[in-house]
């Protein structure tokens, strides 16, 4: 499953930055991250605990994931979160990344979710993410449109 989203916000590209390129963050603007935690980074990149949920229906489900950022620019605002887990077992792979471009006084962000697994596809779900990823834009807008 591919899923590419985008938004428009009117900020900087480096305030705008500020809110995806830390996973801990995401909570605060998407939903389907019901909780993150920071791990230590032991030398590696950051990493942390994420927590996803999604209610469909009477039904939630949950899948938990270490994912790690394994490539970041923060002068060309470009961030690569993947799937690396610690158990030494194989997994389905999960690889977000974003990209904020500044135009003039605002700034556009780009994002692309990669899952090969098969769990979480279905249109079902991908319904469910489509909701998130409308709610998660208004929220994140707003968030950047304050001023604190």
């Amino acid at each position: 499953m591919d899923v590419h989203a985008s938004l428009e916000a009117p900020c900087s590209a480096a305030r705008l930055f500020t809110f995806v390129d830390d996973l801990a963050k995401y909570p605060e603007w998407m939903t389907l991250t019901h909780r993150v935690d920071a791990l230590a980074a032991d030398g590696e990149q950051p990493a942390w605990q994420v927590e996803l949920r999604a209610r469909v229906g009477p039904l939630a489900r949950s899948k938990r994931l270490r994912m790690q950022r394994t490539a970041y620019d923060p002068d060309q605002h470009r961030v690569v979160f993947e799937r690396v887990e610690s158990d030494g077992r194989r997994h389905s792979p999960w690889v977000l990344r974003a990209e904020v471009l500044p135009r003039g006084e605002e700034s556009t962000l780009h994002m692309h979710l990669h899952y090969g697994g098969a769990l979480w596809t279905g249109g079902v779900l991908e319904r469910v993410l489509g909701d998130q990823i409308s709610d998660g834009r208004e929220r994140l807008v707003a968030l950047t449109s304050s001023t604190r």
